[in-house]
């Protein structure tokens, strides 16, 4: 089964939370798969992954780089996984429809954005139709990710 997570992204960007998860991700010892909805937002990602931090960045490739074997975290518009991903976050609300072959699936959704809002609840609804475990991830008034659901 694998462990479907939404985070309901209000407080903070995309660009903010995206690098701290890809982290947490890579400590784990896990690959990862990042899914954009278009392939001009792929080349952004990869700029905002470069230069996220003044002294670090996360090792990454796209198509255009190749070696996807040899790339820990991979930004695609499609829904390949050719770097052996354990893990895949969907952005800008991209999704698949067969999720099982991975064992956790991240949505960051903005919720300010109604249309990100109604998408993750369709995606929600069918993880749990599927049997996957499912939770909601919102961040408080201090910063900090609480499960809500």
């Amino acid at each position: 089964m694998t462990e479907v997570l939404f985070y309901h992204l209000e407080r903070q960007d995309l660009e903010q939370v995206l690098p701290m998860l890809l982290t947490k991700t890579l400590e784990r010892g896990w690959r990862a798969v990042v899914q954009a909805g278009s392939e001009e937002r792929v080349e952004a990602l990869t700029v905002m992954l470069w230069t996220y931090e003044d002294d670090s960045f996360l090792p990454h490739g796209s198509a255009k780089d190749g070696f996807a074997e040899q790339q820990p975290i991979w930004l695609t518009p499609d829904d390949d996984n050719p770097n052996g991903a354990q893990v895949r976050f969907f952005v800008d609300g991209a999704s698949l429809e067969e999720v099982a072959a991975y064992e956790r699936v991240v949505h960051l959704f903005d919720g300010r954005n109604p249309e990100a809002v109604a998408a993750a609840r369709g995606e929600w609804t069918k993880a749990k139709a599927r049997g996957h475990a499912v939770t909601y991830w919102q961040q408080s008034s201090e910063g900090r990710w609480e499960r809500k659901a």
